[in-house]
């Protein structure tokens, strides 16, 4: 059943919810007087969640179940925002990561979000948002980033569909693709490339860019109704270079594949020594 809109507070849900940036998004939409419902792997709410102040609830939610969806969708009922925060980072070469890790990056960073979005939007309100949490690695590729870099441009692809599906009814889709920040994403690395691996987490620890940072840009695009939001100048820099210096651009990112695999080369023949 589709509802109409209402005016008064907002109900939001948000995966991926207990750390990082979707802890920061639920922060922004709680300091708005919006409803938060934050969702995460946690069985009961983490202290980072029930430092939060306002009107927000916590439920566990493995973006992965199909039933852990609809049982949200049954009780939780209509949404305004939908946030489908949850993914995790994989880095690695195309030739070191194993079918099971796409899987699983799959089924995270893609389907978590189709299945949010078909356990929700059937009854969202008239004006709601669905906001699926992307990175500048869907719109740009650099190289040993094969499986990360594939999710998150499905994710762009998605989200841009959705829009095009649901305007119709003045629902809007925005995708958030943020470069690296400093979050909990680091933790969270499954590659079976240990050498990239190791690369992903200087560049995730290394950039003074925050969570906080991030969210609030985002929540300014979601709020604008923009369907692709890169909220820092790295990442619009990188994509703008791809669409309107396209020779410069391939040129750069060959560039750099040459130095991974002279990195590698010399890592591997540190490791015979």
């Amino acid at each position: 059943m589709i509802r109409t809109k209402h005016t008064g507070p907002r109900t939001v849900l948000v995966t991926g919810a207990a750390s990082g940036l979707g802890l920061e998004i639920s922060r922004q939409f709680l300091d708005k007087g919006d409803r938060v419902i934050l969702t995460d792997l946690h069985d009961d709410a983490p202290p980072s969640v029930r430092a939060l102040t306002g009107d927000w609830s916590y439920r566990t939610l493995n973006v992965t179940s199909d039933e852990d969806w609809q049982v949200a969708a049954d009780e939780v009922g209509s949404l305004d925002i939908l946030v489908s925060n949850a993914g995790i980072a994989i880095g690695g070469r195309v030739t070191e990561t194993r079918i099971d890790t796409w899987q699983k990056a799959l089924d995270i960073n893609v389907l978590g979000s189709v299945r949010g979005a078909r356990a929700f939007v059937p009854s969202m309100r008239e004006g709601g948002r669905v906001v699926l949490t992307a990175s500048a690695a869907g719109l740009v590729h650099a190289p040993a980033m094969s499986t990360y870099n594939a999710t998150k441009a499905a994710v762009v692809a998605l989200g841009e569909t959705l829009d095009a599906e649901l305007r119709h009814r003045k629902i809007s889709t925005t995708v958030i693709c943020p470069q690296f920040f400093k979050s909990g994403l680091a933790d969270s690395l499954v590659g079976d490339d240990d050498a990239m691996d190791a690369v992903a987490r200087v560049l995730l620890s290394g950039t003074w860019l925050t969570s906080e940072i991030i969210a609030r840009r985002a929540v300014k695009g979601i709020e604008a109704r923009r369907t692709v939001v890169t909220p820092d100048g790295f990442a619009t820099f990188s994509w703008y270079s791809k669409r309107f210096t396209r020779i410069p651009y391939l040129f750069l990112l060959r560039t750099i594949g040459w130095g991974v695999a002279r990195q590698v080369r010399r890592s591997e023949g540190q490791a015979k020594r």
